[in-house]
């Protein structure tokens, strides 16, 4: 019997980046691209790589642009380190796993260096096979957080764990990452929200990307922890906004919840060197009267619009600037 797998990417509606700074934060899934991990019992335990992890090439060109695209070591690493976890957790809560061997492989057609949480979707698919596989049973704020730790102790990939959340519960949701009841329980106060109070939102991102993510939010972590006024006073108006929000989304108010996305981006500007082309999505897209910031880190970004007649003119807009516009299919 073949286990197969499902994780989609993440977009943060409002909050970013304070969810790394326990802050609160709103995120949901979108199917519109998936990672899909497929596993089955086998004699001896086998990882296949997926198309983008190619050791040969035609030339030198298309191994450098394969490496422009997917990095040095592609999914191969995320399995691994993954299935490391796993067991490691298994045997910290003493579960006994059987001796059955498996073979696992996966595919992505998430778009990359978007800010859309490619790799914690590979992982957290990878984690949910095994979990299936083995018969076993974590709590969705446990599994985010073994997520985090493949990635941030395992690979040393700097990450938080809003995306984790999210792709662990499989719905919207609602995140307080209080300082002290992270410290007590280990984990933060989550919300499952319902879908279909989202107002109309799309997603937009550059076909040929020049320039991706922000880089670790430029020096936004080390100006935390020295507590710079600015910085800590931003985190606690993200809190706020996210608070907000969730009010607005209750009484369905899309006029509240459009400036409030557009806040949370323009207090962002305001805090962290942001790179032109990102910049020109966001102001392309406010052009046409929607709303706009970042999906995550930079990228790609989301929004609100009224109407089809508005989401006509933002995919027309954007398009002049070869940069896709989609309607998210939310999951929940």
């Amino acid at each position: 019997m073949i286990i197969e797998t499902f994780c989609y990417p993440r977009a943060a509606v409002i909050g970013n980046p304070s969810d790394g700074y326990f802050g609160k934060t709103i995120a949901f899934l979108f199917s519109n691209f998936q990672a899909k991990v497929q596993l089955y019992q086998t004699p001896e335990l086998d990882i296949q790589p997926q198309r983008l992890d190619k050791t040969s090439f035609s030339s030198i060109k298309e191994l450098v642009e394969n490496v422009n695209s997917s990095g040095y070591y592609g999914g191969i690493r995320l399995l691994k380190a993954t299935i490391k976890v796993f067991y490691d957790y298994c045997q910290e809560c003493h579960i006994q796993l059987d001796k059955r061997n498996f073979t696992i492989r996966y595919d992505s057609n998430i778009p990359l260096r978007l800010g859309l949480a490619g790799s914690s979707a590979i992982i957290t698919a990878c984690m949910k096979a095994l979990i299936s596989f083995y018969g076993v049973a974590i709590p969705h704020p446990i599994l985010a957080n073994l997520v985090l730790s493949v990635e941030d102790k395992e690979l040393g990939i700097a990450a938080g764990l809003q995306d984790r959340v999210v792709q662990a519960y499989g719905q919207p949701v609602y995140m307080d990452f209080d300082k002290e009841t992270m410290q007590k329980q280990g984990f933060g106060n989550y919300e499952v929200l319902d879908a279909s109070q989202f107002p109309n939102m799309y997603i937009a991102f550059r076909k040929n990307l020049s320039e991706g993510t922000e880089v670790l939010h430029n020096n936004l972590r080390a100006r935390f922890n020295i507590g710079e006024q600015k910085v800590l006073d931003a985190m606690g108006k993200w809190a706020g906004y996210t608070e907000n929000f969730r009010e607005a989304l209750k009484s369905h108010d899309c006029k509240t919840m459009h400036q409030l996305i557009d806040a949370n981006f323009d207090l962002r500007r305001s805090l962290i060197a942001i790179t032109k082309g990102n910049i020109e999505m966001v102001e392309a897209a406010r052009s046409v009267g929607a709303s706009a910031k970042f999906t995550g880190s930079g990228g790609a970004i989301i929004g609100t619009y009224k109407d089809e007649q508005m989401y006509n003119k933002l995919a027309e807009a954007l398009a002049k600037k070869d940069i896709e516009v989609i309607k998210p299919n939310i999951v929940n």
